[in-house]
């Protein structure tokens, strides 16, 4: 019943998402100020026509949210289906084989930006959703809450649910914006790792410097910079920052051995992204390391000189931006006060110190014996053959922890991306039998959960 109806909508499931796909919602450049308001629009006309009872586009200091409700009977449970309709900015656009934001299909994939993350992914959320409703599948009430500042850390979407909190009120939340083990290994997402960010500059001189004249005698903020932060990680890739491992709990026996289950090869890993060794937290495996246990990593660093030719100067200034992956019970305010005050004893008295924190977040652990978690689980081996593994995954979803932190609920984490559909890069792609199959499980979903 549910593949017979998908099969005879699948084509208009397509074009709804094309005409989406060909808006360049692009939340980082304010010259995409307008496409932001009309791909928010189109959603609404698009959950209205799947079936909600009301959909409307509402403002935030931001970009606006797009929010649909469909009730059913008060006593049922809710669920608010979150995803997000902005894009990362599709450059270099001289690596895409085709134009980002023209959606094509081909070798059995639709190529553009947002063809997975998450306009995809949360098209299959909406197409389960009608699938189910005009199926007579659905049980429960359904909210949905769209938003369009995801890709720059939705700066606008927490003091939104605060303030429309009863409106949003559910008791669990679904999200589809995260990826699978395998197109052979379906998977349901049960731990994210949390984040936090800053920026470091540090000063010397109050100009750049002639190198002969001043170099030996005055200190180099480029290099001040790197002797700070190259020992953050020792030789056993242990971050050093005094307290930052306080919260961190160690991985059980058991969840130990549910990873290892996880099909996985160091060595096609390697050969994937082109590096000859791994590197990280001695005791612990490649899989544990990338989702189970926190991270430190220097993200950009710049300053000086960097054009053609040669200029012999000692800069002024020196730059870096640097992050850390934090795992559950890690708080990021905690760390990144930690982080301060830790560069802030070892930086020489020759350099100005500024470090500012730009954003961060919680991680997330997502209970297993929950009934929704059940029902997606179940609903996913019917659509993919085989039952679902439970991963943790290493990239962070702030705002998850803020739902859990506003509404107390749990949110199930069931994405269908997979690591090849080249989200963030030129030629983001995202299978069409995962599009059809993604659709297929959230209407089970909603035929088992009750």
């Amino acid at each position: 019943m549910i593949k017979t109806y998908i099969e005879s909508n699948k084509e208009r499931f397509l074009e709804e998402l094309f005409s989406l796909i060909r808006i360049p919602s692009v939340s980082a450049k304010q010259e995409h100020k307008e496409d932001m308001a009309l791909c928010a629009e189109r959603w609404s006309e698009i959950l209205i026509a799947s079936g909600v009872d009301k959909a409307c586009v509402m403002p935030t200091k931001g970009n606006p949210v797009v929010y649909a409700e469909k009730k059913r009977l008060p006593e049922a449970p809710t669920v608010l289906v979150y995803g997000h309709y902005d894009v990362m900015p599709p450059e270099p656009l001289e690596l895409w084989t085709s134009q980002p934001f023209e959606p094509i299909v081909r070798n059995g994939r639709i190529w553009a930006r947002g063809a997975d993350d998450d306009k995809g992914q949360t098209m299959a959320q909406v197409k389960g959703f009608e699938t189910a409703h005009r199926l007579g599948l659905l049980h429960c009430n359904v909210k949905f809450i769209i938003e369009g500042e995801e890709e720059i850390g939705s700066p606008s979407l927490e003091a939104f649910c605060l303030e429309h909190r009863e409106l949003l009120k559910a008791d669990v939340i679904l999200v589809s914006d995260t990826s699978m083990v395998s197109p052979d290994t379906p998977s349901l997402t049960t731990g994210l790792r949390g984040l936090a960010y800053w920026e470091i500059e540090l000063t010397g001189p109050n100009r750049d410097l002639h190198s002969g004249h001043f170099g030996g005698a005055v200190a180099n903020p480029l290099l001040a910079l790197c002797q700070l932060l190259a020992p953050i990680v020792d030789a056993n890739g242990r971050i050093t920052i005094p307290g930052f491992y306080d919260d961190v709990e160690d991985l059980s026996p058991a969840e130990r051995k549910m990873i290892a289950r996880i099909p996985f090869s160091d060595a096609a890993y390697q050969s994937a992204i082109g590096v000859e060794a791994l590197s990280g937290e001695a005791g612990y495996s490649t899989l544990e390391r990338n989702s189970c246990r926190p991270s430190f990593d220097i993200c950009g660093i710049w300053g000086g000189y960097t054009g053609e030719g040669a200029k012999t100067i000692l800069p002024s200034k020196a730059y870096a931006k640097v992050s850390c992956r934090l795992v559950p019970h890690q708080q990021h305010k905690k760390i990144e006060e930690l982080f301060a005050q830790y560069l802030a004893r070892i930086a020489p008295a020759s350099v100005k110190l500024k470090v500012t924190a730009l954003h961060g977040g919680q991680g997330y652990v997502c209970p297993m014996d929950l009934p929704a978690y059940k029902a997606a689980e179940k609903a996913m081996h019917i659509a993919f053959g085989v039952p679902p593994l439970a991963v943790r995954r290493g990239g962070s979803i702030p705002i998850i922890a803020t739902f859990e932190e506003i509404w107390g609920i749990k949110t199930i984490l069931m994405g269908f991306g997979l690591e090849q559909n080249a989200i963030h890069s030129p030629n983001e792609s995202f299978p069409l039998d995962f599009f059809y199959k993604g659709i297929e499980t959230v209407a089970g979903f909603y035929k088992e959960y009750k």
